[in-house]
């Protein structure tokens, strides 16, 4: 049955726990940037750029969850709801953990049992595990089914994804010289491996001959799209979103690698290259 999508693009859904939780999260950001910084001399000043650049996260948080994006996707199509997980996992953890200075976030992870576990937790191969576990977990039909049914495991599911890119991020951000981010040479090489371990949920949910997802077989039709037709884009917005991004980060790293490669190899010349004369020779010519 097709449906007028209209009223959706004025809806935005007032979630209490999304706006309250947001809300708490910028203000103990802005405290600790802020006074706390300040009480105890935790920095100079703060960065304004690290502001606008967690905020951006936030902001990102709130549009996926309470914007017409999160109706569209709730209850009507899994492109868009696919769309929506591509912002929680690949745009806003970035964000939170680049605008995040690593003096705030050292007194949360003192040499301690949490740091050690954070330590373990952001080591490559388990991050990629980690997050790619949770991705395909919440993608199972009947785990996916019940969490666009259960409001309190849809958020366990949103918290998850999060949480997960957060890991996931971690190596590639991470402003710690205590946990540092990978070189640029295994900057490349994980952001490969992430590229090619997302091909396995893709391929179950882009190439199944059969809609997998029964809340949106019987979910109202829109723009006469019909649930594997959804089904097939939201996989490739899945797959696409997350090869075009991690493929321009490779790139990137690729030419910071190349310029670090080059300017090391000029300063090894120049430290090697001989004097022209030396000065045993310069006082040879002079009395030449």
């Amino acid at each position: 049955m097709e449906e007028s999508i209209r009223p959706i693009w004025t809806h935005w859904h007032g979630h209490v726990e999304v706006v309250v939780g947001l809300a708490l999260l910028e203000g103990a950001y802005l405290f600790g940037v802020g006074p706390l910084r300040e009480r105890w001399n935790l920095a100079d000043d703060i960065d304004p750029k690290k502001i606008a650049t967690f905020t951006a996260g936030v902001l990102v948080i709130f549009f996926s969850l309470l914007s017409p994006l999160h109706i569209l996707g709730d209850h009507y199509l899994f492109s868009a709801h696919m769309t929506q997980h591509v912002l929680l996992t690949l745009v806003a953890p970035p964000l939170l953990i680049l605008g995040t200075p690593d003096w705030l976030i050292r007194p949360l992870l003192r040499p301690n049992l949490s740091f050690y576990v954070w330590r373990f937790a952001t080591r490559p191969v388990v991050a990629v595990v980690v997050f790619n576990l949770v991705f395909a977990l919440w993608h199972v039909p009947d785990l996916y089914n019940l969490s666009v049914t259960v409001h309190a495991v849809h958020v366990t599911e949103h918290l998850m994804f999060i949480g997960a890119a957060m890991l996931m991020w971690w190596p590639l951000t991470s402003s710690m010289p205590e946990l540092p981010r990978l070189s640029y040479s295994l900057q490349m090489v994980y952001l490969f491996a992430l590229s090619i371990t997302q091909i396995f949920v893709f391929a179950f949910v882009t190439f199944s001959k059969q809609p997998l997802y029964e809340w949106y077989e019987k979910a109202p039709q829109i723009w006469t799209l019909s649930p594997l037709v959804d089904q097939q884009i939201g996989g490739i917005i899945m797959k696409v979103g997350g090869s075009l991004l991690f493929l321009t980060l490779i790139v990137i790293a690729f030419f910071k690698w190349y310029n670090d490669e080059e300017r090391r190899t000029q300063d090894e010349k120049r430290r090697l290259s001989p004097h022209r004369f030396s000065p045993d020779e310069d006082n040879l010519l002079s009395t030449a």
